[in-house]
């Protein structure tokens, strides 16, 4: 288990006791901010941090579990889930798959937990600068702290959407170049993790949208605009998510057209060559029946030059029919 709790106020930055009920109860009632950031903690150490913080079971349970980003309100704090995305190598494949993880918010006027099941990054990041006593977290209340964390897990976002569109553009370079089925494999990835940020994404808008435009009581007014920024971002991500879509969708096609076109070559290739091969096919036929003796037999069988004289013709037949497909530019 890791719980740690920072109280700041103004210029200052305190560590406190955070190993039992009382001790975290001290903590949220004393003078400025509190901060108690939880992770990978047992379930008496929920208990704790909910009798602690007054936080109800289902809100913690939403955050073990894997549910979509939402807001919830209460009368004495606002709970927000949100997830963070990463881009990591998959358990069965070597192919990097989006791994998300789910951070619960809970903040009301002058305190705020962040439970997750891992370390997160995003935390971490604005834990650090609260440490380093950054006068403008210090100087502000837990819901400008709560935004900055959110703000930090949607900056995560960016660097995934990032990295798709860059490998989007690299299958459609490859798509003109050289088609094969491992780039039809690259696309069907890069398909699901479009999805993957898009089930993430849209709902954290949702979510945020209820941060931004003052439906939370623990939101200041002074901080809303702090949050319509993040939820600016987040139009953002969904508009590229989707322009990302449209891109992979289109490649594909691309793919399937390319390979169909492949495809038609070699079938216009094969029938020319069968188209050649059947008049040679009938005229060995016809004088490999050897009827003679009877008055409808064939003289030229017995001619001297008859076989060199049926091996011109049908080099001639062949010859003609290959100048021809040339000409109609099937060849």
């Amino acid at each position: 288990m890791t719980v740690r709790t920072l109280v700041y106020d103004g210029d200052r930055v305190e560590t406190r006791e955070s190993t039992d009920a009382e001790s975290l109860r001290a903590a949220r009632t004393a003078t400025g901010t509190t901060w108690t950031r939880a992770s990978d903690v047992t379930d008496d150490e929920l208990e704790r941090l909910s009798a602690g913080f007054g936080l109800h079971t289902l809100e913690i349970e939403d955050v073990r579990s894997n549910v979509s980003p939402k807001v919830e309100l209460f009368p004495d704090h606002t709970f927000v889930l949100v997830k963070t995305a990463r881009l990591r190598g998959g358990e069965t494949t070597f192919e990097e798959e989006i791994r998300d993880q789910p951070v619960g918010l809970f903040f009301g006027h002058d305190w705020i937990v962040t439970l997750a099941v891992e370390e997160t990054a995003a935390v971490e990041t604005v834990w650090e600068r609260v440490h380093r006593e950054e006068p403008r977290l210090l100087q502000r209340d837990a819901d400008f702290t709560a935004y900055r964390v959110l703000d930090a897990v949607v900056d995560e976002y960016f660097a995934i959407l990032d990295e798709i569109g860059r490998d989007i553009e690299a299958v459609e370079d490859r798509i003109i170049d050289d088609p094969d089925t491992e780039t039809l494999e690259i696309l069907n990835s890069l398909r699901r993790e479009l999805l993957s940020i898009r089930r993430i994404v849209w709902p954290t808008r949702d979510a945020v949208s209820v941060l931004a435009r003052g439906d939370a009581d623990y939101v200041q007014a002074s901080t809303e605009k702090y949050y319509r920024d993040v939820y600016d971002h987040l139009i953002q991500h969904v508009e590229l998510v989707e322009t990302y879509r449209d891109l992979a969708s289109g490649a594909r096609d691309i793919y399937l057209n390319t390979l169909s076109q492949s495809t038609n070559e070699v079938m216009k290739r094969l029938t020319v060559v069968a188209t050649i091969i059947l008049p040679l096919t009938f005229v060995v036929g016809v004088y490999g029946m050897n009827f003679g003796g009877g008055p409808y037999n064939m003289p030229e069988l017995g001619w001297r030059f008859g076989y060199p004289a049926v091996l011109v013709g049908m080099a001639l037949t062949a010859t003609v029919m290959l100048q021809y497909f040339r000409s109609e530019g099937w060849l």
